[in-house]
């Protein structure tokens, strides 16, 4: 994958949410977040160059440039945190302002044509049957009509974080579907399973709020 364009706009969008976070999340010295994050960026692009190219419509690229970028972080801490503290450090090092006006947008289309279509031929796609480091998923409507589930087979962070030796910090990253859906405000995001604690696949139910 290439590093230029989006990899490299999601470096220069997040890269000081993840230094702030160091300090007031990890409670490590202004120093040595600096120095972390002087490490990470050659990592960042390096696990990025690895990578390759997304098919077009294949809607999971960013998920992965985010995962390379936490990756790389968590490479140049000399002693990792627990995962309930790196959960927290992700949530907030990506949930900053344009991130939260992103949901926004996209809450407002929650649930419309265009979003379930999308969902429809995401599904259809199964890229993850060619690119190990993307997903397939099944799209499954809720009887009732209340929202539906977007339920993961595959999983490109899942893979990748893997090979990197840090597959026990995936469930850092798969807790922020929850504050990204509540900062949408149309939807309540409920889950059952993650591969990453064994389950038969990841379950990614939205219901309609209200």
């Amino acid at each position: 994958m290439r590093y230029a364009g989006m990899p490299l706009g999601m470096w220069a969008l997040y890269r000081r949410s993840f230094q702030k976070r160091l300090v007031s999340v990890l409670d490590l010295s202004e120093n040595n977040a600096r120095m972390i994050v002087s490490a990470a960026k050659p990592k960042y692009k390096a696990i990025i160059k690895k990578l390759p190219e997304f098919e077009k419509g294949d809607r999971f690229k960013m998920n992965i440039a985010s995962c390379a970028m936490f990756s790389a972080f968590l490479l140049s801490m000399k002693k990792k945190p627990d995962t309930e503290r790196l959960t927290k450090y992700y949530a907030q090092a990506m949930m900053t302002a344009p991130t939260r006006w992103f949901c926004r947008m996209e809450g407002k289309k929650k649930f419309g044509k265009k979003d379930v279509s999308g969902m429809k031929a995401t599904a259809a796609l199964n890229a993850a049957d060619r690119n190990p480091y993307s997903w397939n998923m099944e799209l499954l409507p809720y009887a009732d009509g209340s929202g539906y589930e977007a339920r993961f087979s595959k999983c490109g962070i899942c893979t990748l974080m893997r090979e990197l030796g840090l597959y026990d910090f995936v469930p850092a990253m798969c807790h922020l579907d929850y504050d990204m859906t509540d900062a949408g405000g149309t939807a309540t995001f409920v889950r059952e399973y993650t591969l990453a604690s064994g389950g038969p696949y990841c379950d990614c139910g939205y219901k309609k709020r209200g």
